[in-house]
């Protein structure tokens, strides 16, 4: 069990990095930031994998898609990526749960919160609240749209009971 969950969140790290910096990827402003639904998988992950296999896809997965298109952003990503998985559960034997669909909103509020404070750290400015929250609104929903549309193909399949436990 342990070899499939480290090879799944391999997987889920390569599919959220192609996702956030090639799929989907939208540039927006003068600060490196874009737009892109690859929380989406962050989501699918947090759902499919135990909590430290998800963070580690997360982490990886976000991180690295940053050293690939806007460097700068990098610590702050790993970080909120990480905290991305936390709301979301994987004990249930289906994906979409109550829980996990305010999951979604409360990584809206993890996300536009610890971007916004890292554009702060990193260009001293407060000025880019709403902008930020707008931007991370758009990234959100489109990963939450996304997150549920999979996950609703995935709990017809019934992947999580056959594969995941």
């Amino acid at each position: 069990m342990k070899t499939k969950n480290l090879t799944m969140a391999g997987i889920m790290a390569a599919l959220t990095t192609l996702m956030t910096a090639y799929i989907c990827h939208i540039p927006i402003g003068v600060n490196g930031g874009y737009i892109h639904f690859g929380d989406s998988l962050i989501y699918l992950a947090a759902v499919l994998l135990p909590t430290p296999y998800a963070l580690g896809a997360a982490a990886i997965g976000g991180g690295l898609a940053d050293l690939l298109t806007a460097p700068m952003w990098t610590p702050a990503t790993v970080i909120i990526k990480m905290l991305l998985v936390l709301p979301f559960t994987n004990k249930s034997s289906k994906i979409i749960t109550s829980r996990n669909l305010v999951a979604t909103v409360i990584a809206y509020l993890i996300s536009g919160i610890g971007y916004f404070l890292a554009e702060y750290l990193l260009f001293g400015t407060w000025a880019v609240f709403f902008v930020s929250m707008g931007q991370t609104l758009i990234q959100s929903l489109g990963s939450a749209v996304v997150f549920i549309a999979v996950s609703i193909a995935l709990d017809k399949a019934q992947v999580k009971t056959r594969f995941f436990h």
